[in-house]
């Protein structure tokens, strides 16, 4: 059963359970109504006929009496009324009734003869054939029971008004059922017509059509989902872009140092090369690219480790300042060649820390490889580190190229390379940030086209990480 049966029939079991309890209190209120109404009035006026005799024509004989009685009980009410003696013949009957047969049969008439008190009976007349409702009232005389009075009258024309009355009052709640569901059915459409949207677009996505876009209907959950829906498949979108434009580098990256040390090889095999430094150089050449592809498969290995959560650092205590230092020491000569100056500014006060200090060092020579690629000859890098408080800080900063505003937010995307020439894999820096956040720290960039770049690494002071 799909949604909008569900919903629509939800709404419709509310509605016809509430309508039928309505409508069964209102028709019972009306039939109660109009039947409790009937009985007063004939009670009403069985009282009042039974106190006219009592105070007017009390002491003489009732059978004498009845004919004048008759006329003046049934002058003012519609309702048949009789006059029955304490034995329970009929003397007199407005419709002009006349039967043998004892009244006190009918359980009023014989409840008020012997009690004294009056009594209301409703049931089928076999006489009148038909429902009726009677109200007998005992006629007194000196404290003493001499006859009853009888109003009776047919409860056909009461049933057929209440009749009339249920009918309508259930036309009118299959006529509110009918609205509802028509509304219900309106109100579901708005709702399965932005689910169906969005599993039409979800489907799509699916079959790796990222330019399907959800619509949004309405400003509501749904809504707001189509939303999320359509950001996902832009990020999805960039970073297939981004994954592409990876695999293409890549592809170059490797087919570069791949076509290098082939090319040296064969010619070194050709044995045509006599001199031994064109050999040597040949030999340094082969090392360097081979060193270029082994930490471009690092990168990947490293990278995958990462995506499948693989990643586990090896926690040692070291000091800081040495490590750091060494560090300089290590690509001081690289620097020296390009013609850039690298300064460390890392004291001995500053304090043993623990961490995984080969991560933490791949780190660091990403981040000066990226310095050295993009400073210019004469400029500088400088390496400083300091405590605040709980958090030992590391910045590296140069005056290089510097970096775009609208593209530092998207350096540390995985595959994004920007547009410089001598960009790398676009894993260098997403590597970096991992590292950094497995030791419970944050690393980030602040740079200015043309002015440098500097990146600043924030580590846990406390050796509990």
């Amino acid at each position: 059963m799909g949604i909008l049966q569900r919903l629509v029939g939800s709404y419709l079991v509310v509605i016809v359970t509430t309508v039928i309890i309505l409508e069964a209190f209102l028709i019972a209120a009306v039939n109660y109504y109009y039947n409790y109404n009937i009985e007063q009035i004939l009670t009403s006026q069985a009282e009042l006929s039974a106190s006219f005799y009592e105070q007017y024509f009390a002491g003489g004989n009732l059978e004498q009496q009845a004919e004048k009685l008759l006329k003046g009980f049934s002058h003012h009410s519609a309702a048949q009324v009789q006059i029955i003696s304490s034995s329970g013949q009929l003397m007199q009957d407005s419709t002009g009734l006349q039967t043998e047969n004892s009244m006190l049969e009918y359980r009023d008439v014989r409840l008020a003869a012997s009690r004294g008190q009056p009594e209301t009976w409703r049931g089928y007349d076999p006489i009148a054939e038909e429902e009726v409702l009677a109200v007998s009232y005992p006629l007194q005389d000196a404290g003493h029971s001499i006859g009853v009075v009888r109003f009776v009258t047919s409860l056909a024309g009461t049933k057929e008004t209440v009749r009339q009355i249920s009918v309508l009052l259930i036309s009118i709640g299959l006529i509110v059922i009918g609205l509802v569901a028509v509304v219900g059915i309106l109100l579901s459409r708005t709702i399965t017509g932005s689910i169906t949207g969005l599993k039409q677009t979800a489907e799509k996505m699916a079959e790796g059509d990222f330019t399907a876009r959800a619509q949004k209907r309405y400003r509501d959950e749904f809504g707001a989902l189509a939303d999320t829906l359509n950001t996902m498949a832009v990020k999805i979108q960039e970073q297939d872009q981004l994954k592409n434009e990876f695999i293409s580098s890549v592809s170059h990256e490797l087919r570069s140092p791949l076509t290098s040390i082939k090319g040296w090889v064969i010619t070194l095999k050709s044995g045509l090369l006599t001199g031994k430094a064109t050999i040597q150089d040949g030999l340094e050449i082969i090392e360097s690219e081979t060193d270029r592809l082994t930490r471009l498969v690092d990168e990947l290995l490293d990278f995958s480790k990462f995506e499948d959560g693989r990643m586990v650092l090896n926690y040692t205590a070291f000091q800081s300042a040495d490590f750091l230092q060494n560090i300089g020491k290590q690509l001081r000569p690289r620097a020296a060649r390009q013609g850039i100056t690298l300064q460390v500014q890392a004291g001995d006060s500053l304090p043993v820390i623990k961490a995984d200090e080969s991560r933490l060092k791949q780190v660091m020579i990403n981040l000066l490889d990226n310095a050295l690629k993009f400073t210019e000859p004469g400029g500088t890098i400088v390496i400083t580190a300091r405590l605040a408080g709980e958090q030992f800080i590391i910045t590296v900063e140069d005056s290089g190229a510097g970096i775009a505003e609208q593209d530092v937010p998207k350096l540390f995307q995985k595959f994004y390379k920007g547009n410089h020439s001598m960009s790398g894999s676009g894993l260098g820096l997403s590597i970096s940030e991992q590292i950094i956040k497995l030791h419970k720290g944050d690393i980030s960039i602040d740079s200015r086209l043309g002015k440098g770049t500097k990146v600043t690494i924030f580590l846990p002071r406390s050796e509990e990480l």
